[in-house]
């Protein structure tokens, strides 16, 4: 088989999980969206957390051209990214009881906010507690995981519960467990993830909806500009200035 052939299945399969989403999630995505657009118009602040690579849909909707200024990344040392070493620790520390408490405990999170955790799995402790636990601060959540791992996998949080058993919203992103869209004769594993295509996808759907969510309340959507275009840093230190008290990683 040529390498095109393979490039060309992996984007239809791509293709056909967007389509499925597009169509099986509008739901959730208005839900999430409504959700993001309660909290900007009631005061509260937005954040989002992901895990290892489920970080990189988190930071794809934080200081973002055309995103809300008012998303803020939630950081947990040694899990944010593949950086740390050795990269298997970040793997470890998500299946740590309490981390996510000391996390919330350490972090400006308060009762009215919005969290968005992103687990592609939902079974491991950290996300299940970080989704547990600001919901009891009173934080709404919005969880984005494959709601299938949750039949076809156990959770390895105490409870038993996984991402999706704590949240306001779910957005399902029907990823199959084992995160590979292909496979070959010649080739052992599987391959060719598409979790985070369909996971930003998904995400910035709901920042959409909450853009024009906000448009229908006569509420002006504190969005960003690129600094790549002329006046785009002039708009931004307008934002930033009549939402600092919002935006913390300007700091």
């Amino acid at each position: 088989m040529s390498d095109s052939k393979l490039a060309g299945q992996f984007f239809d399969a791509a293709i056909g999980l967007l389509r499925q989403v597009r169509d099986e999630d509008a739901g959730e995505i208005e839900a999430a969206g409504t959700l993001i657009a309660d909290t900007v118009v009631d005061g509260g602040r937005l954040f989002a957390f992901g895990a290892g690579h489920s970080s990189l849909a988190a930071q794809d909707i934080v200081y973002r051209a055309g995103g809300l200024a008012l998303m803020n990344l939630l950081t947990v040392p040694g899990v944010v990214g593949v950086d740390v070493m050795p990269a298997t620790l970040g793997s470890a520390l998500e299946r740590v009881d309490g981390l996510a408490s000391a996390v919330l405990d350490s972090s400006p999170l308060r009762s009215g906010d919005l969290l968005v955790v992103i687990s592609l799995s939902g079974r491991n402790a950290l996300p299940v507690e970080m989704a547990m636990n600001a919901r009891a601060l009173g934080v709404k959540v919005i969880g984005v995981t494959s709601v299938a791992y949750a039949t076809e996998t156990t959770s390895r949080h105490v409870s038993g519960t996984y991402l999706k058993d704590h949240c306001d919203v779910v957005l399902d992103s029907r990823i199959p467990v084992g995160d590979a869209e292909l496979t070959l004769d010649s080739i052992e594993a599987p391959f060719a993830p598409a979790s985070t295509v369909v996971t930003s996808a998904l995400l910035q759907a709901v920042m959409a909806t909450a853009a024009g969510a906000l448009a229908d309340r006569g509420v002006e959507p504190p969005l960003l500009r690129s600094g790549n275009v002329d006046g785009g840093h002039e708009w931004n230190g307008r934002v930033m200035t009549e939402y600092g008290d919002r935006i913390f990683y300007r700091r």
